[in-house]
């Protein structure tokens, strides 16, 4: 199909051109203008039981806590742990991070951390829901402390390291007008070509057409 005939095509089809206009000028609206979208997110930390020997926490720390936090956050991701995360009121999108806090001085995964995050479009359900998931994040780890039967001077405790909060989403503006321009562009002028080489199409096949010359008729 050369040049020319394209744009016969698309001069023919100018009100598909005139959809695809209308529809990139109400999608480019929702990214100038975008629903408020709100990410919560808090820290978690398990921390070892305090001992006479080191009662800061934070100095005997070890890697099998970090195992226990992969373990509880695993149960979490499960079909199961979906479900209970759901009962517990958890809903929409929302991600747990195991974080790498290792430095040039600590070994990785050493300080076993847990980033939980919630997407929502006000910020007060999103910082709710931070916080159901991480009731429910130490419920497991007092369940699988109960279940060994670990004493509870000699526990393992999770706590968030600061309160949630929750920061509202800004997206890039320019890329989404630009993406939002090539898909229109290109979803209009496919749709007036495919539309026209579809009528050109059936045109061909009504009655009465004249045929080529050189066309052999069809005999049953």
């Amino acid at each position: 199909m050369s040049p020319g005939n394209v744009a016969d095509a698309l001069l023919r089809r100018w009100y598909v051109l005139v959809a695809a206009l209308l529809l990139t000028a109400v999608g480019a609206y929702h990214v100038v203008r975008p629903a408020p979208q709100y990410v919560g997110s808090t820290v978690v930390v398990l921390k070892p039981p305090v001992t006479q020997n080191q009662p800061n926490q934070l100095t005997n720390l070890q890697p099998p806590l970090a195992v226990v936090s992969y373990a509880v956050v695993q149960q979490l991701r499960s079909p199961s742990g979906a479900r209970e995360l759901s009962a517990a009121g958890v809903h929409g999108t929302y991600r747990l991070v195991p974080r790498n806090s290792g430095t040039s001085a600590t070994p990785r995964y050493l300080i076993p951390s847990l980033q939980v995050q919630s997407q929502a479009s006000d910020p007060g359900t999103a910082v709710a829901t931070v916080r159901r998931i991480v009731d429910v994040y130490i419920r497991h780890v007092d369940a699988l402390q109960t279940a060994q039967g670990v004493p509870a001077g000699s526990r393992i405790t999770a706590s968030a390291l600061t309160s949630p909060s929750a920061a509202q989403v800004l997206g890039d503006k320019s890329r989404g007008l630009a993406g939002t321009a090539l898909l229109g562009v290109a979803g209009g002028v496919l749709g007036a070509l495919w539309l026209d080489r579809y009528a050109m199409g059936r045109r061909k096949l009504l009655p009465g057409h004249r045929r080529s010359p050189g066309a052999v008729p069809v005999t049953g």
